[in-house]
């Protein structure tokens, strides 16, 4: 194997909790709704073999516009099936195939700022259309913790409970997300899990990547956003497809991320250590951050299989190897809201 192949290999190994929860779901098939992001090949490939390992006859499809060269061609390779949709034309989604499982992960962050339009359809147009053509199915949905206001570093973070405060208009179409997912799921009784992720990382993009390469390039880490959440994207993926187990109407909503409150100067300090260099900070860390509070999640499904420091290790090796980088920067020092 490639190293990126191993890679792909690592992301998409299932537990044996991962086979038996899709075991124990009703059968038919799983359509993954956005598949060809950075998370939804690696769910969509979990799925497969996760169905394999459990004996089911389970098809899993990928759906998505498939613009990025290889994606639809690797998912195919993986066992998954693949439809090439526009999830914002309404005939398009309706000639989907019926499906009793659906994983929804349509979503546009970054270009916001320079197309608010196309963010919110994106985020609020194609979940209403899912949600009404999949209204007998199971759905469980992608949000994010950026609906969430920023709270006290020192505390638990934003638990499910508390009141939403989303900054910029990518958190606020967020948020219109997930007020139609729920209107539909009431409305039809569809029940529907929504998952508010907060952050995933992997070797090749995500906070963890976007902090170990300044290190690495001798540049400067910006503290203006010094404390996040972060779970290893394999461990993500673990949940959502368990989440299918426990979606209900009105929609269940889960924060998920990981158990630690991380301190971004500890981690450049600890990438400085791991690639050899001497890690530089600019700023000072505010008493506030984007916290998300996941007791609720470990108490459902365990801590995440990946600790901080397996993660920060990986990351390391990766970067100190030159391994590929997506070029998705997270701006998770972005405190303003504007993508």
């Amino acid at each position: 194997m490639t190293d990126e192949a191993r890679l792909d290999e690592e992301l998409s190994r299932p537990t044996e909790v991962d086979c038996a929860a899709l075991a124990a779901l009703p059968p038919g098939d799983l359509l993954v709704l956005g598949a060809s992001g950075k998370m939804g090949p690696s769910l969509a490939r979990l799925a497969v073999r996760a169905a394999a390992r459990a004996g089911t006859t389970r098809r899993i499809v990928a759906v998505a516009r498939f613009s990025a060269p290889g994606v639809r061609e690797a998912l195919e390779q993986g066992g998954v099936e693949t439809i090439a949709a526009d999830l914002l034309d309404p005939e398009a989604v309706a000639g989907l195939p019926d499906c009793p499982l659906v994983v929804f992960m349509v979503g546009q962050k970054f270009g916001t700022s320079s197309d608010q339009p196309r963010t919110w359809a994106t985020n609020v147009l194609a979940a209403a259309l899912a949600a009404e053509r999949f209204s007998r199915s199971r759905i469980v949905a992608f949000s994010t913790g950026n609906v969430y206001p920023l709270t006290a570093a020192a505390g638990p973070g934003s638990g499910e409970g508390d009141p939403v405060g989303p900054v910029g208009e990518y958190a606020q179409s967020a948020l219109g997300r997930e007020r139609v997912l729920e209107y539909c799921s009431r409305r039809h009784g569809t029940p529907m899990a929504i998952l508010r992720l907060n952050y995933a990382v992997e070797p090749r993009y995500g906070v963890l990547r976007d902090v170990a390469d300044r290190v690495a390039r001798g540049e400067a880490v910006d503290l203006a956003m010094g404390y996040v959440n972060v779970i290893w994207q394999r461990d993500a993926c673990s949940v959502a497809l368990r989440a299918l187990g426990h979606c209900a109407s009105p929609p269940f909503v889960l924060n998920l991320t990981g158990q630690e409150t991380v301190s971004v100067r500890r981690l450049a300090e600890r990438f400085g250590e791991l690639l050899g260099t001497k890690a530089r900070c600019t700023g000072v860390e505010g008493e506030a951050a984007l916290l998300s509070n996941a007791a609720l999640c470990r108490q459902l499904f365990g801590p995440p299989e990946t600790s901080l420091d397996q993660m920060v290790a990986a990351v390391a090796d990766w970067v100190r190897r030159g391994g590929k980088n997506l070029g998705k920067p997270t701006r998770f020092e972005e405190r303003e809201g504007r993508f």
